[in-house]
Protein backbone atom coordinates (compact mmCIF):
# COMPACT_ATOMS: atom_id res chain seq x y z
CA UNK A 1 0.00 0.00 0.00
CA UNK A 2 0.96 3.62 -0.49
CA UNK A 3 0.42 6.19 2.22
CA UNK A 4 0.67 9.98 2.35
CA UNK A 5 1.59 11.66 5.62
CA UNK A 6 1.25 15.41 6.03
CA UNK A 7 0.56 18.10 8.58
CA UNK A 8 0.99 21.67 9.78
CA UNK A 9 -1.65 22.77 7.29
CA UNK A 10 -2.38 25.85 9.40
CA UNK A 11 -5.60 26.88 7.66
CA UNK A 12 -3.84 27.31 4.30
CA UNK A 13 -6.49 25.97 1.94
CA UNK A 14 -4.54 26.77 -1.23
CA UNK A 15 -1.55 24.71 -0.11
CA UNK A 16 -3.80 21.94 1.23
CA UNK A 17 -5.74 21.62 -2.02
CA UNK A 18 -2.54 21.65 -4.08
CA UNK A 19 -1.16 18.75 -2.05
CA UNK A 20 -4.38 16.77 -2.35
CA UNK A 21 -4.47 17.36 -6.11
CA UNK A 22 -0.90 16.06 -6.31
CA UNK A 23 -1.85 13.00 -4.27
CA UNK A 24 -4.80 12.31 -6.54
CA UNK A 25 -2.42 12.33 -9.50
CA UNK A 26 0.14 9.94 -8.04
CA UNK A 27 -2.41 7.79 -6.21
CA UNK A 28 -2.29 6.86 -2.52
CA UNK A 29 -4.41 4.46 -0.49
CA UNK A 30 -4.67 6.46 2.73
CA UNK A 31 -3.74 9.91 4.04
CA UNK A 32 -2.61 10.53 7.63
CA UNK A 33 -2.16 13.88 9.40
CA UNK A 34 0.28 14.76 12.19
CA UNK A 35 -1.70 17.75 13.42
CA UNK A 36 -2.05 21.53 13.34
CA UNK A 37 -4.85 21.66 10.81
CA UNK A 38 -5.64 25.22 11.93
CA UNK A 39 -3.78 28.38 12.95
CA UNK A 40 -2.09 31.21 10.99
CA UNK A 41 -4.17 31.06 7.81
CA UNK A 42 -7.61 32.33 6.76
CA UNK A 43 -9.51 29.09 6.09
CA UNK A 44 -9.77 27.04 9.30
CA UNK A 45 -13.32 25.79 8.74
CA UNK A 46 -12.69 24.83 5.13
CA UNK A 47 -9.48 22.98 6.04
CA UNK A 48 -11.26 21.07 8.81
CA UNK A 49 -14.03 20.07 6.40
CA UNK A 50 -11.54 18.79 3.83
CA UNK A 51 -9.53 17.00 6.52
CA UNK A 52 -12.64 15.28 7.80
CA UNK A 53 -13.39 14.04 4.30
CA UNK A 54 -9.92 12.98 3.16
CA UNK A 55 -7.92 11.78 6.18
CA UNK A 56 -7.78 8.20 7.37
CA UNK A 57 -6.81 9.60 10.76
CA UNK A 58 -5.16 12.61 12.38
CA UNK A 59 -3.52 13.50 15.68
CA UNK A 60 -3.93 16.82 17.44
CA UNK A 61 -1.33 19.60 17.33
CA UNK A 62 -0.66 22.47 19.71
CA UNK A 63 -2.45 24.99 17.48
CA UNK A 64 -5.47 22.71 17.26
CA UNK A 65 -5.54 22.47 21.05
CA UNK A 66 -5.19 26.23 21.45
CA UNK A 67 -7.95 26.84 18.91
CA UNK A 68 -10.41 24.88 21.05
CA UNK A 69 -9.26 26.50 24.29
CA UNK A 70 -7.42 23.51 25.74
CA UNK A 71 -3.99 25.15 25.56
CA UNK A 72 -3.14 28.66 26.73
CA UNK A 73 -1.70 31.29 24.41
CA UNK A 74 1.27 32.29 26.59
CA UNK A 75 3.67 30.08 24.63
CA UNK A 76 2.79 31.61 21.25
CA UNK A 77 4.31 34.74 19.74
CA UNK A 78 2.12 37.79 19.22
CA UNK A 79 1.16 37.11 15.59
CA UNK A 80 0.39 33.46 16.26
CA UNK A 81 -1.69 34.34 19.34
CA UNK A 82 -3.72 36.89 17.36
CA UNK A 83 -4.36 34.31 14.65
CA UNK A 84 -5.48 31.80 17.25
CA UNK A 85 -7.89 34.25 18.89
CA UNK A 86 -9.34 34.93 15.44
CA UNK A 87 -9.56 31.19 14.74
CA UNK A 88 -11.33 30.56 18.04
CA UNK A 89 -13.97 33.06 16.96
CA UNK A 90 -14.39 31.42 13.57
CA UNK A 91 -14.81 27.81 14.65
CA UNK A 92 -18.25 26.51 15.51
CA UNK A 93 -19.16 23.70 17.88
CA UNK A 94 -18.93 21.11 15.10
CA UNK A 95 -15.37 22.04 14.16
CA UNK A 96 -14.28 22.23 17.78
CA UNK A 97 -15.79 18.81 18.48
CA UNK A 98 -13.85 17.34 15.57
CA UNK A 99 -10.54 18.74 16.83
CA UNK A 100 -11.23 17.79 20.44
CA UNK A 101 -11.64 14.13 19.50
CA UNK A 102 -8.21 13.85 17.88
CA UNK A 103 -5.66 11.86 19.94
CA UNK A 104 -2.11 12.91 20.83
CA UNK A 105 -0.70 9.64 19.45
CA UNK A 106 -2.09 7.25 16.86
CA UNK A 107 -0.88 3.96 15.40
CA UNK A 108 -1.51 2.23 12.08
CA UNK A 109 0.27 -0.98 11.11
CA UNK A 110 4.04 -0.31 11.33
CA UNK A 111 3.60 3.46 11.75
CA UNK A 112 3.08 5.73 14.76
CA UNK A 113 2.01 9.36 14.51
CA UNK A 114 2.31 12.31 16.88
CA UNK A 115 2.70 16.04 16.42
CA UNK A 116 5.98 16.79 18.19
CA UNK A 117 7.51 13.78 19.95
CA UNK A 118 6.55 10.49 21.59
CA UNK A 119 8.25 11.04 24.96
CA UNK A 120 6.26 14.16 25.93
CA UNK A 121 3.49 14.46 23.33
CA UNK A 122 1.48 17.11 25.15
CA UNK A 123 4.56 19.19 25.99
CA UNK A 124 5.09 20.01 22.30
CA UNK A 125 8.88 20.23 22.53
CA UNK A 126 10.85 20.30 19.31
CA UNK A 127 13.20 17.50 18.34
CA UNK A 128 16.36 19.48 17.63
CA UNK A 129 19.36 17.25 18.31
CA UNK A 130 20.66 13.69 18.28
CA UNK A 131 19.89 13.05 21.94
CA UNK A 132 16.24 13.96 21.40
CA UNK A 133 16.09 11.79 18.30
CA UNK A 134 17.44 8.84 20.28
CA UNK A 135 15.00 9.51 23.11
CA UNK A 136 12.12 9.41 20.66
CA UNK A 137 13.36 6.06 19.34
CA UNK A 138 13.24 4.75 22.93
CA UNK A 139 9.49 5.42 22.95
CA UNK A 140 8.92 4.21 19.38
CA UNK A 141 9.24 0.57 20.44
CA UNK A 142 8.70 -1.84 17.54
CA UNK A 143 7.11 0.58 15.06
CA UNK A 144 9.15 0.98 11.88
CA UNK A 145 8.43 4.66 11.34
CA UNK A 146 7.41 7.50 13.62
CA UNK A 147 5.97 10.49 11.77
CA UNK A 148 6.06 13.94 13.38
CA UNK A 149 5.82 17.60 12.37
CA UNK A 150 5.80 20.74 14.54
CA UNK A 151 9.14 22.18 13.36
CA UNK A 152 7.89 22.78 9.78
CA UNK A 153 11.32 21.53 8.62
CA UNK A 154 11.35 18.07 7.02
CA UNK A 155 13.99 15.50 7.91
CA UNK A 156 14.54 11.74 7.98
CA UNK A 157 16.52 10.07 10.78
CA UNK A 158 17.22 6.40 11.28
CA UNK A 159 18.27 4.21 14.17
CA UNK A 160 20.50 1.22 13.58
CA UNK A 161 19.03 -1.36 15.96
CA UNK A 162 22.25 -3.36 15.97
CA UNK A 163 24.64 -0.67 17.20
CA UNK A 164 22.00 1.60 18.75
CA UNK A 165 23.11 4.72 16.88
CA UNK A 166 21.05 7.44 15.15
CA UNK A 167 21.82 9.08 11.82
CA UNK A 168 20.28 11.90 9.80
CA UNK A 169 19.69 10.92 6.17
CA UNK A 170 21.10 13.25 3.52
CA UNK A 171 18.63 12.17 0.84
CA UNK A 172 14.94 13.05 0.65
CA UNK A 173 14.19 9.57 -0.70
CA UNK A 174 15.28 6.45 1.15
CA UNK A 175 14.85 2.69 1.15
CA UNK A 176 13.29 1.29 4.33
CA UNK A 177 15.36 -1.52 5.86
CA UNK A 178 13.82 -4.02 8.28
CA UNK A 179 16.77 -3.84 10.67
CA UNK A 180 16.29 -0.10 11.21
CA UNK A 181 13.70 2.28 12.61
CA UNK A 182 12.93 5.72 11.23
CA UNK A 183 11.87 9.12 12.53
CA UNK A 184 10.40 11.38 9.87
CA UNK A 185 9.42 15.02 10.17
CA UNK A 186 6.98 15.54 7.31
CA UNK A 187 7.55 19.30 7.10
CA UNK A 188 4.61 21.64 6.60
CA UNK A 189 1.83 21.93 4.07
CA UNK A 190 0.81 25.46 4.93
CA UNK A 191 3.78 27.15 6.64
CA UNK A 192 7.14 25.73 5.40
CA UNK A 193 10.18 26.99 7.31
CA UNK A 194 13.18 25.43 5.59
CA UNK A 195 13.60 28.20 3.04
CA UNK A 196 11.53 26.39 0.41
CA UNK A 197 8.05 27.95 0.11
CA UNK A 198 6.48 24.90 -1.54
CA UNK A 199 4.02 22.76 0.41
CA UNK A 200 5.65 19.62 1.79
CA UNK A 201 4.40 16.11 2.49
CA UNK A 202 5.73 12.54 2.62
CA UNK A 203 4.86 9.36 0.71
CA UNK A 204 5.54 5.96 2.25
CA UNK A 205 5.29 3.09 -0.22
CA UNK A 206 5.07 -0.12 1.79
CA UNK A 207 5.26 -2.40 -1.24
CA UNK A 208 8.46 -0.81 -2.56
CA UNK A 209 9.82 -0.06 0.95
CA UNK A 210 10.52 3.55 -0.01
CA UNK A 211 9.91 6.86 1.67
CA UNK A 212 10.14 10.23 -0.05
CA UNK A 213 9.71 13.89 0.90
CA UNK A 214 7.61 15.62 -1.77
CA UNK A 215 7.12 19.34 -2.50
CA UNK A 216 4.33 21.08 -4.39
CA UNK A 217 3.89 24.62 -5.74
CA UNK A 218 0.69 26.42 -4.81
CA UNK A 219 -0.94 29.86 -5.15
CA UNK A 220 0.91 31.74 -2.42
CA UNK A 221 -0.44 35.10 -3.61
CA UNK A 222 -4.01 33.94 -3.00
CA UNK A 223 -3.25 32.46 0.42
CA UNK A 224 -1.38 35.60 1.50
CA UNK A 225 -4.10 37.92 0.23
CA UNK A 226 -6.74 35.98 2.17
CA UNK A 227 -4.73 36.43 5.36
CA UNK A 228 -4.56 40.20 4.83
CA UNK A 229 -8.28 40.49 3.96
CA UNK A 230 -9.20 38.54 7.10
CA UNK A 231 -7.39 41.14 9.21
CA UNK A 232 -4.77 38.67 10.40
CA UNK A 233 -1.17 39.87 10.97
CA UNK A 234 0.38 40.67 7.58
CA UNK A 235 3.63 38.90 8.47
CA UNK A 236 1.80 35.56 8.45
CA UNK A 237 1.09 36.01 4.76
CA UNK A 238 4.42 37.54 3.77
CA UNK A 239 6.49 34.75 5.28
CA UNK A 240 4.82 32.25 2.95
CA UNK A 241 6.79 33.67 0.02
CA UNK A 242 10.14 32.93 1.68
CA UNK A 243 9.24 29.64 3.35
CA UNK A 244 10.39 30.86 6.77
Amino acid sequence: MRFAILGDIHSNLEAFNAVLEDLDKIGVDKIFCIGDIVGYGADPIECINVARERFESAVIGNYDLAAIGRLGLDGFDDAAAKALVWTQGMLGADEKDFLSELPLIDVYQDMVFTHSNLYDPDGFYYIENKAQIMRNFDFQEDKTICFIGHSHVPFIALSDNIIGEAFLCKSEEIYIEKSKRYLVDVGSVGQPRDGDPRATYVVYDQDKSTLRIERVDYDIDKASTKIALAGLPAELGMRLFQGV
